[in-house]
């Protein structure tokens, strides 16, 4: 998608008010506790760790990252920044469960992101509103004070980003405190923080502990993004967001046994000025419905809102141990700024009386410790959606809040994808760490009654919106090995957005809201089929076709609802119908496919109006040609084979008209009518390629013509990925080598691993590496973003600062992480069929492993080896295309403990066994 010309549109902030730390001392050596890492005995770093820090391996034996950097007096921390993004010097990390996100930053706060009612921040982070996240702690002993607030004036403040926690270990004054805060596995709206806190002095101590949780919210308004962009001034969202959040009123009360604060919030309605600037809106749109937002809104349904008027309670206790004292005023307690708190000079003044922006929550704890003394405190933050208590959640966590932190770890490590390469140990770090990242960005929708996970970065956090409605699905994809209950979700929440019709929203602002804009993209329903077709034919879950599926605008089930099934050939037929196929044969691309830049915001409105009309995308064509063959598997997999027969002439008619359009290396991009002809005859874009490639459109010979352009034009050019462009469009948005103007997308590259494993490994396996965090780090060290997280594009050597990205929000966007974990099954030539699955091993290693609770690929000295562990009992075929090198070695194949032998004749062996959900079905070839 067009990610610039989003936050163009936006030009947001998450605070335009931020400015770094002041200015401290040169950064000092930086101590590590050792109980939380396995000590590197090599002066270098860990493969892929770059500058900032580097990879270590925790006590629970997951990859963590050690930051250790003074980003305050780093020139290399600099990132230049718009108002889109925090500051130049806020590098963060992604703290999440299957309920919320913690947004980590470096300077040691956090902000919780909440989606039911509408996606926020419920802890703003505004300085010059003494607002400072939340997760923040302040020790106080006779005349100092120490914080978890990281302003590089501290020489040992050393901090930990790992799978579903954030640590930070602090020594001074003849104090260690160790700040652990984590989002326990699970679907729970809660956030732990367990603070450790050691006397290294000689003497007994009293010191007294404050724990900071800010509670007023910053709403991602999509509202409020149209208002100020209709008012000529986008820059001024982030204000009118804080003015709209300002109107909602706190109460505070104290929860039973003293164990911390409760908090609530009404709204007042609307102010007048409020409803005059959304009327100028919807006036503008109605005068002009061709701008980027489109025609007015219309009304909502029932349970829609722009904006969430009643969020959700939220609170603060001590699991361990009574609260010694509470505060909610903000503005008092950081008079004299974070660094030196007046409100640490004295005990918590026990005031419940803040009810404006300035609430939040301040808990006081005091110990005495005695010399090499330690104690450790529990707090538990969260919130309460529908079908949560207070009460509840307190007596849970209680219960042994010192196994939680170990537990939440140890279902990381249980539930995760591996890839294991024995040559190259960072691949396994890669791919758990990606995993962590993928699924630790879900959230929850209210409207919807779903789990959801959004593409993240700047669309979500600064736009305010979850889209487009591909990328959920293409996320979603990797889970199919994991987590089946994740995808059934993620389907059924794109099918609830299905129009009558057929067509879907671009994305989904506020609460349920389908997202005003003009964005149409004819891709959308070939996304839907492909991830269902997925998910059926991997778990073989006949059942799930038959789930009843309400309406939109309706949020129960009733018995005359459509099934996931009716609604697939809703799908089906809006594909075949209403976008239909052009001049040539090609399925049209009406305002924009995956590339909403090549139609939006690459023509004149006067052109696209026309190309709407008369446009064919080789990209859909060529992705139609895999896509609709895979729904007739899974047509057949149900017993439907007269709808299988219509959707595979449909495959074979679009790989024919693909086919024709071959400009001699490479397959052409788009027709855009009898003005502006063909794009991509003069250069080779790369979208369509992989989806000719996979789809069965290219022959033999144009195979081999088009894999060795590949190689040439944007593979062999790049260090960290293929080029979506051979060259630099000069009529397009984007500067050259930026963006879709030849920048570097996983969403793309993912389907070119994929394509090169069906016919060169050795280039897929190149092209994997590639992609990778890891090889960015080590190709771009001095850049924080593209070494534990990373942006959808990266700038490529066709640009100006090759490996950089916008100036918006570069890293928590999932495509990188999901592409990772999806190509390396692809790696081994898995494909789902109607009756197994097949695989055609072709990478040039000589061990490796892919494991997941759905199946399983091992190659070693042995062999090959696997299960299979669908969700559905049955006899399956396992189809096994071996490489000629292991034709004549590999004598038997066993499978579930019954062996036969193999002739060296056999390079594609059959393997039939049955599983149930309690036993999988085994296999060896020895």
């Amino acid at each position: 998608m067009e990610r610039r010309r989003f936050l163009e549109l936006a030009g947001l902030g998450l605070c335009s008010s931020f400015v770094p730390a002041k200015s401290a001392a040169e950064s000092q050596p930086q101590k590590l506790n050792k109980e939380t890492v396995a000590a590197n005995p090599a002066d270098a770093k860990p493969y892929g760790s770059g500058h900032f820090g580097e990879w270590i391996t925790d006590q629970f034996g997951l990859p963590a990252y050690r930051y250790t950097c003074n980003q305050i007096t780093d020139p290399k921390a600099v990132l230049p920044v718009d108002k889109a993004f925090r500051s130049p010097t806020d590098h963060i990390h992604q703290v999440g469960n299957d309920r919320l996100v913690a947004v980590v930053s470096n300077y040691g706060y956090v902000q919780v992101r909440q989606d039911e009612g509408s996606p926020k921040f419920l802890n703003d982070y505004c300085l010059n509103q003494n607002r400072y996240g939340a997760g923040v702690g302040f020790l106080a002993d006779s005349d100092f004070i120490i914080s978890t607030y990281y302003s590089g004036t501290v020489a040992t403040f050393d901090r930990i980003m790992g799978m579903g926690y954030w640590r930070k270990c602090v020594a001074a004054h003849g104090y260690e405190i160790d700040q652990i805060i984590f989002a326990p596995f699970g679907d729970d709206p809660v956030l732990v923080s367990q603070v450790t806190i050691t006397n290294h002095s000689n003497r007994v101590t009293r010191p007294r502990w404050v724990e900071y949780w800010g509670c007023h919210n910053y709403q991602f308004s999509y509202r409020s993004l149209m208002e100020a962009s209709v008012a000529g001034s986008a820059s001024a969202a982030p204000r009118m967001r804080r003015d709209f959040c300002s109107r909602f009123t706190h109460q505070f009360q104290v929860a039973k046994n003293n164990a911390g604060l409760l908090e609530s919030q009404k709204f007042p309605g609307r102010a007048p000025e409020e409803e005059a600037a959304w009327q100028k809106v919807q006036d503008a749109l109605k005068a002009d419905p061709t701008t980027f937002y489109g025609a007015p809104v219309p009304p909502l349904p029932p349970g829609a809102s722009m904006d969430d008027f009643s969020p959700p309670p939220t609170f603060l206790v001590s699991l361990d141990a009574p609260a010694d004292g509470y505060a909610t005023n903000s503005t008092t307690f950081f008079k004299g700024g974070i660094d030196h708190p007046l409100g640490m000079m004295e005990h918590l003044d026990n005031d419940l009386t803040s009810t404006g922006p300035e609430s939040a929550f301040f808990l006081e704890r005091r110990i005495a410790l005695g010399p090499g003394q330690s104690q450790t405190m529990y707090f538990l933050y969260g919130y309460l959606p529908e079908g949560f208590h207070f009460d509840d959640l307190v007596t849970q966590y209680a219960q042994e809040p010192s196994s939680l932190w170990s537990h939440s770890s140890s279902q990381w490590k249980k539930r995760r994808l591996q890839f294991r390469v024995d040559s190259e140990p960072w691949v396994e770090r890669e791919t758990a760490w990606s995993d962590y990242y993928l699924r630790s960005g879900l959230t929850y929708d209210k409207f919807f009654q779903e789990h959801i996970l959004s593409q993240g970065a700047g669309f979500q956090y600064l736009a305010g919106l979850q889209g487009a409605a591909r990328d959920p699905l293409q996320h979603a994809l990797p889970l199919v090995f994991t987590d089946p209950e994740i995808v059934r979700e993620i389907i059924r929440y794109t099918l609830k957005e299905l129009q009558p019709d057929g067509s879907l929203p671009y994305g989904i602002v506020g609460s349920g809201v389908p997202m005003p804009c003009i964005y149409r993209p004819s891709d959308l329903q070939l996304w839907v089929l492909w991830v269902a077709s997925e998910y059926v034919l991997a778990t073989r879950d006949r059942s799930f076709l038959e789930q009843k599926i309400p309406a939109y605008s309706q949020r129960a089930t009733t018995a005359e609802d459509p099934t996931v099934f009716d609604l697939l050939s809703r799908c089906h037929a809006y594909l075949t119908s209403n976008v239909g196929v052009g001049k040539h044969g090609l399925m049209r691309l009406r305002n924009g496919d995956w590339n909403d830049s090549i139609v939006v915001t690459h023509l004149t409105p006067a052109q696209a109006t026309v190309v709407r009309e008369k446009s064919e995308s080789v990209l859909n064509a060529a992705m139609a040609g895999y896509v609709l063959d895979y729904y007739a598997r899974m047509l057949e997999f149900i017993h439907r084979p007269g709808l299988a027969n219509e959707a595979r002439a449909q495959a074979q008619a679009q790989r024919e008209a693909v086919r024709q359009q071959w400009a001699g290396r490479w397959f052409r991009r788009a027709w855009l009518g009898e003005d502006l002809g063909w794009v991509g005859e003069k250069q080779l874009w790369l979208e369509p390629q992989p989806w000719a490639m996979i789809g069965g459109a290219a022959t033999s010979e144009q195979l081999l013509l088009l894999t060795a352009a590949l190689d040439e034009l944007v593979r062999k050019p790049s260090p960290i990925g293929a080029l979506l462009q051979s060259q630099a469009d000069p009529t397009m948005k984007d500067e050259p080598g930026t963006g879709t103007n030849g920048g570097i997308f996983a969403a793309i590259n993912g389907t070119l691993i994929w394509a090169l494993a069906l016919v060169n490994g050795d280039s897929a396996w190149d092209e994997w590496r590639k992609n990778t965090l890891a090889r960015h780090a080590e190709v771009y060290p001095d850049m924080w973003f593209g070494i534990w997280s990373g942006p959808d594009a990266y700038n490529s050597v066709l640009s100006k600062n090759p490996g950089a990205t916008g100036p918006d929000f570069p890293v928590l966007n999932m495509h990188a992480h999901g592409w990772t974990l999806y190509t390396a099954a692809k790696l081994l030539g898995l494909e789902f069929h109607e009756q197994g699955i097949g695989f055609h091993p072709v990478l040039p290693l000589p061990e490796y492993e892919f494991s997941s609770p759905l199946l399983g690929f091992k190659k070693d000295a042995d062999g090959y080896s696997g299960w299979y562990a669908p969700t559905a009992a049955g006899e399956w075929n396992i189809e096994i295309t071996l490489p000629d090198a292991d034709r004549g070695r590999l004598q038997r194949v066993t499978v579930n403990g019954a062996t036969r032998r193999i002739s060296p004749a056999e390079r594609s062996l059959r393997i039939s066994g049955a599983s149930t959900p309690s036993m999988a079905l085994r296999w060896k070839i020895s």
